[in-house]
């Protein structure tokens, strides 16, 4: 089964970055797409940004400009580079695979990410 643990969150002001870390055991990992998704108080979870096994990579305009995806499948990792951050990013952000039956692995503790001055 695979386990996810993501780390990177913290407190930052208005238009500072940070990088998240997922790491994920299992080696089936490689195989597929992962996402990074996030859930702000009192709203649904969302999908802000994946990346194909191959690379290629998808935002949600909310994020678009600002947040870069990345992997390393030799480390079984997926990052998330946030940039110009903004209050509304506040949220947990998680990773997970793509999925479009709502199958997913299960959800790891998550980091926050709170943007506040």
């Amino acid at each position: 089964q695979v386990q996810l643990v993501e780390s990177g969150g913290g407190l930052v002001q208005p238009g500072g970055s940070l990088r998240l870390s997922c790491a994920a055991s299992g080696s089936i990992f490689s195989t597929n797409a992962m996402g990074w998704y996030r859930k702000a108080p009192g709203k649904q979870r969302e999908l802000v940004a994946h990346i194909t096994n191959g690379g290629s990579t998808n935002y949600a305009d909310s994020v678009k400009g600002r947040f870069t995806i990345s992997r390393d499948n030799a480390k079984n990792t997926v990052y998330l580079q946030l940039t110009s951050l903004k209050p509304e990013d506040t949220a947990v952000y998680y990773c997970n695979r793509l999925s479009s039956t709502g199958l997913y692995w299960p959800w790891g503790p998550g980091t926050q990410v709170t943007v506040s001055s």
